[in-house]
């Protein structure tokens, strides 16, 4: 594997946004889906048919049709591909934009079997206070949430996926590789720098630090390799500081990573680790800046 690992810039000020709006309310997807007009009713029916973009199998309903019908309207996805990877929450799918760039497209399943998990992390974000118990709720939320997750990530000079659209539950982002040969995961490659690497992965858990969020899942399996660099992926769990497990997340990020890289030779531990991106990080943690405006 390259030993480039280079860090995305860093961007001065990365904007605290523990209080951005997220509106989970009724969109124009859900109205789409209610008015179930013809042209509409021909989408659905081709996504249903197409043999490389299979999502009747029960986890996802009429509006997630919608969405997707939506996004091709606003001309963020021209054309589908295979899956990428599929699980309990979500699948990813390869697709190209109407400019014909790869793009990904990741759809959560309204029926996640973890929709409790999910709700953990949740509760205790000031984004989504008065949040509903409902499954629809909860991951719709969830989406917004990678979606802004991303955004102050590269916000913060981390390298993740590129945001580019959301859509109720459906989330339209950079693809990392090319069509056809998704980026391996960190897990996946032989890590010839091992020490590098962990200087790399140790800087981004400092700047999501300091720009008020916490991974909460980092580990080999959500970094990946491409064109000489080390992406973080699968953010949407990731916590501001205010959550009240902020620090026990931070603590096992730390313990992950630090356990990966002395599998691999490096000479480093968790309790280190963690001492450096607290001493060397400091979060916002002003409960009163950045609150939006009532409406």
């Amino acid at each position: 594997m390259t030993d480039g690992f280079g860090l995305a810039e860093d961007t001065e000020g990365a904007s605290g946004d523990e209080f951005e709006e997220i509106d989970v309310s009724d969109t124009e997807a859900d109205r789409i889906a209610r008015r179930q007009d013809r042209e509409f009713a021909e989408f659905r029916k081709r996504l249903k048919d197409n043999e490389r973009f299979k999502l009747d199998d029960g986890a996802f309903d009429d509006a997630t049709y919608a969405a997707i019908y939506k996004l091709v309207e606003d001309g963020y996805v021209g054309a589908f591909g295979g899956p990428i990877s599929t699980g309990k929450e979500a699948n990813v799918y390869e697709a190209l934009d109407h400019d014909g760039g790869d793009v990904a497209v990741k759809v959560y399943r309204i029926n996640a079997s973890n929709f409790k998990q999910m709700r953990g992390y949740l509760e205790g974000d000031p984004r989504f206070e008065g949040i509903r118990g409902d499954k629809k709720a909860v991951v719709l939320s969830w989406t917004r949430k990678e979606f802004a997750n991303l955004q102050r990530a590269r916000e913060a000079g981390v390298r993740v996926p590129e945001p580019i659209a959301v859509q109720r539950n459906v989330l339209v982002m950079e693809l990392i590789g090319r069509e056809g040969d998704a980026a391996p995961t960190l897990n996946d490659v032989d890590v010839d720098n091992p020490e590098t690497a962990y200087e790399v992965v140790r800087e981004y858990i400092r700047r999501l630090y300091d720009a008020g969020l916490v991974h909460g899942d980092l580990s080999e399996y959500n970094l990946v390799v491409y064109d000489g660099e080390l992406v973080v992926i699968d953010v949407g769990q990731a916590v501001t500081i205010h959550h009240n497990k902020h620090d026990e997340f931070l603590q096992r990020d730390c313990r992950n990573i630090a356990n990966f890289f002395a599998r691999q030779g490096a000479d480093v531990d968790p309790e280190s680790l963690y001492d450096y991106v607290v001493e060397n990080a400091s979060p916002r943690s002003d409960e009163t800046t950045d609150r939006p405006d009532d409406e």
